[in-house]
Parts: C-alpha cells; structure tokens; sequence
C-alpha cells in the first residue's frame, strides 16, 4: 500500500516555526523519527518511508499554503495514490492548540490551503488530520496570528503534541481512519 501524507506549510525562513507551518513540523518529525531526509523535487520536498508494509510519500509543498492542490494533484498523479490514502496535516484556528482531530472528509472551514486542493483535485473526500493552533486575536488579526511564531508556553507543549499527532499518522496507515480517529481525537 502507498500513501500520500502531505503537512502544508509556507517555504521560506520567515514562515518556520509559525503557527501556520505546523504541517511542515508534524511532518519533519515523522521524517525525523525515521531517519528519512527530504529531497527537493517537482512542486516540494519530498522523503520516502516505510512503516511495516506500508510506503509512505511525505510531502511539504513548495506552492506556498495557497497554491498545495498544485503539488497534492501532481503526486497523486504520478504516484497513481488514490483519494482513500491521502492525508493532509494543516493548522486549525477553531481548535485549542495542541487539539487533534482526524477527519475522513469534509468542508475547508475557510483554511486556503484545504480550498485549493479541494478544487484541483475535485473533492473533499480525502482525510485530513488538523492540529489546533487556537484563536488568541482580535478581530482582523487573523494573518498577523497564524504567521507569528508560538509563545513560550506553546512551544512547551508543542513537542508531546507533535508526537501524539505523528502517532496518529501511523495509525492512520496501519490501522485505518476509524481506528486513528477513536485512538486520537480528543486525546
């Protein structure tokens, strides 16, 4: 079995470590764990795993978080993965931050990066698992809030939550959606 995990994020120095880049760091880790190393190629950085009889495609779009259909549509192509075998790791506002939650489908609850590849690749029946980045702003702030860096406090928490959300990725491959979603959600 082949599986897509795609952690969206933003390339660039001024964008690491930002709330909106936790995709990227969920997915560093899972890489990290494994000793796998990304490699520049079409539309992202790209590592290969294995994870028991599974394969496993990591991919941090280099589109920007905007444009990630462009590279979700392209590797799925090339690797002929089909919808039930991706996953995407993208930062949500409306969860307390360090929240997990697995999804089987749904709507993009207006995260641009969720628009775009629901409309490049002409679905929203993939899953995603979305790691809670809060909602500490005022109103209009929004931009500003997920391209800042975390607070000290949150960058305490961040590495525990990080590894449940890399167990989660696991579960999901080994064992399934439903099995991930009981084991993770709301844990």
């Amino acid at each position: 079995m082949k599986y897509l995990i795609v952690g969206l994020g933003n390339i660039g120095p001024e964008y690491q470590d930002t709330r909106h880049n936790i995709g990227f760091t969920i997915l560093d880790a899972l890489a990290g764990a494994s000793n796998v190393v990304f490699k520049s190629q079409r539309y992202g950085a790209v590592a290969e795993m294995r994870l028991k009889n599974q394969r496993l495609l990591l991919l941090k779009p280099s589109t920007y978080m905007n444009l990630s259909g462009e590279a979700v549509r392209y590797w799925l192509q090339k690797e002929k993965i089909d919808l039930d075998h991706l996953l995407v790791v993208v930062d949500d506002l409306a969860l307390p931050f360090g929240t997990i939650r697995l999804r089987g489908k749904g709507a993009d609850g207006g995260h641009n990066g969720l628009k775009n590849i629901n409309q490049l690749i002409g679905s929203q029946a993939y899953a995603r698992l979305r790691f809670g980045i809060g909602h500490d702003f005022p109103e209009g702030a929004q931009v500003d809030y997920v391209l800042s860096p975390l607070t000290s406090e949150e960058r305490q928490m961040l590495p525990e939550r990080v590894e449940k959300a890399v167990e989660a990725l696991k579960a999901f491959c080994l064992s399934g959606l439903s099995f991930a979603m009981t084991h993770y959600n709301n844990k």
